[in-house]
């Protein structure tokens, strides 16, 4: 196996572990492999591992790796970052779940191209639980007249909320603001209307997974360190 299979496979078994802490099915728990600044051969090898779910930061980053690895039937795209208005049309020809939508002019790109290609986009609102200046994302207190507002929206489905909370060194510090995303989703009508919580990331995943996560987000425990940026 090789070294990205090896820590896929201890990835998978800390899921496995923390779900069991809390009394939940693995399965209901997807590891994105976020995989920005790596080559093609390396998310190549993850996939051979198993991996399908792979998530990207840059449109151009998406689309070119989409078109490196169009050989790869099954793989599955996750746009986890900030995606200007401009760049939606790139992005939503190979998206799986757009998980950063903060905004209606977003949705109005999203929504004129996935029209043009006669398709539906399944979509996360973004939501800044820390309230950090720098980060993306609606306040919690806009976030129910904004989910009304993208309900409006033929071609997109909103599919649940994200979100990135401060970064602390103590993982067990970023249980507030997991807790926070989740109690939101339950006031905004619950996992019935809102399936999915993307939330934790390399070094506090366990932690959102006893709050409840549905997607986590792991790139440097599975890829190891980033390369430059280009």
């Amino acid at each position: 196996m090789s070294d990205i299979g090896t820590r896929l496979a201890d990835i998978r078994g800390a899921i496995a572990r923390a779900c069991q802490g809390c009394g939940r099915d693995p399965s209901s728990v997807a590891l994105v492999a976020v995989s920005k600044f790596h080559p093609a051969s390396a998310l190549q090898e993850a996939y051979e591992a198993g991996q399908r779910e792979f998530g990207e930061s840059y449109a151009q980053e998406l689309v070119e790796k989409a078109e490196q690895l169009a050989h790869l039937p099954d793989i599955r795209w996750h746009f986890i970052g900030a995606l200007q208005r401009n760049k939606a049309k790139f992005v939503v020809p190979h998206v799986h779940l757009l998980e950063t939508v903060a905004s209606v002019r977003l949705a109005e790109a999203l929504e004129q191209r996935a029209q043009a290609l006669s398709r539906t986009v399944d979509v996360l609102l973004q939501v800044n639980v820390g309230g950090e200046a720098q980060k993306s994302g609606c306040c919690a207190e806009e976030a129910a007249a904004l989910l009304e507002q993208l309900d409006a929206f033929p071609s997109l489905r909103v599919r649940g909320l994200m979100t990135l909370p401060p970064f602390e060194l103590e993982p067990e510090d970023t249980r507030t603001y997991f807790r926070a995303l989740r109690t939101l989703r339950d006031r905004l009508g619950g996992p019935a209307r809102l399936p999915h919580l993307s939330m934790g990331m390399s070094h506090d995943f366990e932690v959102a997974i006893a709050e409840g996560a549905t997607i986590v987000r792991v790139g440097t425990a599975i890829f190891g360190d980033r390369a430059a940026p280009r």
